[in-house]
């Protein structure tokens, strides 16, 4: 059997017909919008950067850290002067690297020695590694650093 026609369908082809027929005599462009401009000049849009996706490492190896602490505090200093040092005034003597700074030497004698610093005092010698005076607190045991 055949579906029955519905009467809804019948009615809506004119209601379409008469909305072109209003549309016709109206026009379709009588009112435009004009874009509200806020500058003189024109600029084309920005255009999308994405993120790198790399395929591949660049670098095969990534680099070996600069300065660990074992690289900083090369070995102790135990010359007279720095045995007098040791004995007088509480200080131990090191040598260590050059592009060290304070705070990474700090740092590297509390990770090796365990040793607590009150001052780091350091100098520059006319040879490749530098001179460190450490000013340390009561505690420290010499066999221990030494």
């Amino acid at each position: 059997m055949a579906p029955k026609a519905d009467n809804k369908k019948a009615a809506k082809p004119s209601a379409k017909a008469g909305a072109a027929a209003k549309a016709v005599l109206k026009g379709v462009h009588s009112h435009k919008v004009r874009k509200i401009r806020t500058s003189t000049t024109f600029h084309r849009p920005k255009t999308l950067q994405l993120s790198r996706a790399p395929k591949y490492p660049r670098k095969s190896i990534p680099h070996e850290t600069r300065l660990d602490h074992h690289k900083i505090i090369v070995h102790p200093l135990n010359t007279e002067s720095a045995m007098k040092k040791i004995e007088e005034n509480n200080t131990l003597v090191f040598i260590v690297d050059v592009k060290a700074n304070k705070r990474q030497i700090k740092q590297a004698l509390k990770t090796l020695y365990d040793v607590d610093t009150v001052k780091i005092n350091t100098l520059i010698r006319y040879v490749e590694p530098a001179a460190l005076f450490l000013i340390c607190l009561g505690g420290w045991d010499e066999k221990r650093v030494g």
